[in-house]
């Protein structure tokens, strides 16, 4: 399942990254999202783009294409 599957409310565990820009996928692993990781759906815009989500304690906005390189397991439905 993909990140960008999720609506708001639910949350999950980051099972891998998807291949995509190698530098988009560092910058990720940088600011903490790896495999493992939990995070939780805060909001999903109107048109489904961007994504806000909360992992390790802070708040990061994802556009769609971006969520979508996300492989997550999810853990709670809302």
């Amino acid at each position: 399942m993909q990140l960008a599957d999720l609506g708001a409310g639910q949350s999950g565990v980051i099972a891998g990254l998807g291949q995509g820009d190698r530098s988009y996928r560092q910058r990720l692993l940088a600011m903490g999202v790896m495999p493992g990781t939990p995070f939780a759906v805060v909001r999903v815009a109107p048109l489904g783009d961007p994504y806000e989500i909360t992992v390790r304690g802070y708040t990061l906005t994802l556009r769609k294409h971006e969520a979508a390189l996300l492989e997550v397991t999810l853990t709670e439905a809302a």
